[in-house]
């Protein structure tokens, strides 16, 4: 087996310090590889090396300046790091150079929920279904905004239009809605004391699980399941 089929398979089953080492010696041996220094730099960002994590998502973007997934990667760590201004920029700039694709206002509207601009959120996630009308999670995380500005008619109806494009019906004992952060991680497992959805494994999973409605319809039946 190749060493960066080894190393992505380290990653993927949440080995980040075993594949550090295989990424490092890779980035090592072709330090122009953009690819081997994205990997890198997720993982050092899950394993709370954000300085260095953002030192390689800069390089990368220097390399290909117009790749809007390296700012974006860039976006999330600089937010991580508490640096919200540069992380709105470079959201921003994602946006600018990606224009028709909803993924980018979806990611920067659940940036600004995080950040406390909710009205800001609100208006990214229309424009986000705007663009893609059966965008199910812009539909349920836009109702949670709603309901934190107690807008209860409009978080009900955006709640049910979520319940609708995935084809799930509560039943009256569930509880309807649940917010992305109170979850366990899916996809992309950190081995980390919080388990939670955090942005950075939050926007990978947008990105990378909710490609068609049979894969939806599975997240939003364990994200609305009832606690046992």
């Amino acid at each position: 087996m190749k060493k960066l089929e080894i190393a992505v398979g380290l990653y993927k089953i949440g080995k980040f310090e075993e594949a550090l080492v295989h990424f490092n010696e890779l980035v090592d041996e072709d330090p122009k590889n953009t690819e081997y220094m994205l990997f890198r730099g997720r993982i050092l960002s899950r394993l709370g090396q954000l300085e260095n994590a953002l030192s390689d998502f800069e390089t990368i973007s220097g390399m290909e300046p117009h790749n809007t997934d390296f700012i974006s990667d860039k976006a999330v760590v600089l937010h991580l790091m508490k640096r919200n201004e540069e992380a709105l920029e470079a959201f921003n700039k994602a946006l600018n150079l990606d224009p028709q694709n909803p993924y980018r206002y979806s990611s920067r509207a659940y940036f600004k929920d995080r950040i406390g601009d909710l009205e800001g959120s609100i208006a990214d996630y229309e424009k986000a279904i705007e663009m893609d009308p059966e965008d199910a999670v812009s539909y349920n995380n836009k109702g949670l905004v709603e309901e934190k500005l107690g807008y209860q008619q409009r978080a009900k109806k955006s709640f049910h239009k979520a319940d609708e494009l995935v084809g799930y019906k509560p039943k009256e004992t569930e509880i309807p809605q649940k917010n992305p952060e109170d979850l366990p991680t899916i996809g992309d497992q950190e081995n980390d004391q919080d388990s939670k959805l955090s942005l950075k494994n939050y926007l990978s999973t947008v990105k990378d699980v909710f490609t068609d409605g049979k894969t939806r319809k599975e997240f939003f039946d364990f994200l609305f399941r009832k606690k046992d």
